[in-house]
Parts: structure tokens; sequence; C-alpha cells
């Protein structure tokens, strides 16, 4: 596996998304993603389960800028914090969530819905503890499971983000760190849990192709002002030029021959 902090990459015409698979070949590959998912192509596959997820708010660690994103880490050294049911067999670990946005409120996610774009989207990573670690299970087909949900900006402001929101200040640069202790994720879920799901790859390098996604077809409301802190991160360290850190979303890809699956009608 590439290290991805062998070659830097980023969002930018020199090193952006289209550049990628220069240094990292699979960027090219069959499994890749995010992907539009357009409903006349979509499959209602009625055996497909509800999903559940369990997470300790005791397993938040930290809340950090490393100059692509803004992210919270999780302790996932045993089955503190667990993903299970849909189209997954057994349980996933929690390990971090992220973040993508624009630089406006009319784009910013990374997979697209009958052609729409939303403001941002929310990824929370869990991997397969039937591998040994986290790095044994990247290698595999079934080794990573990525809950994805859509930010739609709305009149109201979510409140359940305003804890995220808070430390954006503390985390300003590329490269500052934050405790961020006691913190349940699911408060961000939406109401309804229906979902699609495909077979793909990470979004960012080395976009290795292990993920079973489940991204959410209900998106949930934000406020402009809370996607406005976002785009208040730099994607600079603290003396450097203060470039603001935005579109840190991957174009979609080729969907190839793959199904999409869907638990509703």
């Amino acid at each position: 596996m590439i290290n991805p902090n062998y070659y830097p990459w980023g969002y930018d015409g020199d090193n952006g998304p289209d550049q990628w698979h220069k240094n990292y070949p699979t960027a090219k590959g069959r499994h890749q993603s995010p992907i539009e998912i357009n409903n006349k192509e979509v499959h209602y596959d009625r055996s497909l389960l509800p999903w559940f997820a369990s997470y300790d708010p005791g397993a938040a660690k930290t809340i950090l800028n490393n100059g692509k994103t803004c992210r919270v880490v999780f302790d996932d050294s045993f089955d503190r914090s667990v993903l299970r049911g849909g189209p997954l067999q057994g349980v996933y670990r929690l390990r971090q969530l992220h973040f993508h946005w624009g630089s406006s409120d009319d784009h910013g996610s990374e997979h697209v819905v009958n052609g729409v774009r939303y403001a941002g989207e929310l990824h929370l990573l869990h991997w397969n503890p039937k591998y040994s670690n986290y790095l044994d299970a990247v290698r595999r087909t079934d080794g990573i499971a990525v809950l994805a949900i859509f930010l739609q900006v709305g009149k109201t402001p979510k409140p359940e983000m305003k804890r995220i929101l808070e430390e954006i200040n503390a985390i300003k640069t590329k490269g500052k760190e934050a405790p961020f202790p006691n913190f349940d994720p699911s408060i961000l879920f939406p109401k309804s849990h229906d979902y699609w799901t495909y077979h793909g790859s990470f979004t960012t390098p080395p976009c290795e192709e292990c993920i079973t996604w489940i991204v959410l077809r209900e998106p949930i409301i934000v406020s402009s002002d809370q996607m406005a802190k976002l785009r208040t991160l730099s994607k600079n360290a603290e003396n450097e030029p203060n470039l603001p850190l935005v579109d840190n979303w991957r174009p979609t890809q080729p969907r190839y021959f793959r199904m999409v699956s869907a638990s509703f009608l």
C-alpha cells in the first residue's frame, strides 16, 4: 500500500483528484467512490436489514485539522462504538468521522443524488475487527464500512452540530488538535435510517477499494452559518499563508457495472 503522505495530494489543480492516479494507480480502479446515485438505476433489495449504531461517548478522543478536513478520532482498540446490520456481516468499529464541504452552500457533498449535490457530507468510518488491525482491514474488500450523511442548508441550525463547531477555533490551522471527550456521534443521525448501499473506495488517496458504503437518504439540516464556520479552517499551518480549507470533495467516479441497492421503495 502506498503511503498517502509520501506523495503530497490535495484538491487544487496541480495535486487535485484528476492527478491522484499518477501516484495512486488505484484511483483509476473500477470500484471508485463517490458516485452519482440515480433512482432509475437503483435496485430495491427487500433482503436488506436495518442498520444499528451503538456508540460509547467515552470513546471520543480528539478533534483535529489535518489540512484536508475536520476529523474527530475515537478509541477503536475494542468494540466500544460499533455499527452493525444493514448490508454488513458482523460488527464494525468506529475509528473516526470527518466532513467534506464546498466553498459555498450549493456544493460540497461527494455523492450526488439524482443530480443534486448537497452543501456537505459527513463520513463515519468503521473497520472490521475480524482482521488484526485497521491497516490490515483496508487491504480487504469487506474491511471498511462508511456511513455517509448529507448536510443540507436550511433555516434552522442543527443544535447537535454545535459541539463540533465550538471547537473549530481551537483547530484553525493545519496540524492543530484539541481534546474532544464525551461525544456520541449518533446525535447527528437523521430521523430516517433508509439507505443506499454499494461497494466502493476511499474518496482520498490511496483510494483503496475496500468500503461498503451506507449512504443515508435523508440529509440533516444545517444552517448557512454552520457551513460558514467550517470554511474558517485553514489548510495551511500556523506559520504559513492562511488559505481557506474549502472544496475538499472528490468528483463522482464511473459506476461501471456496480449495483446500487436501496433499503426502501
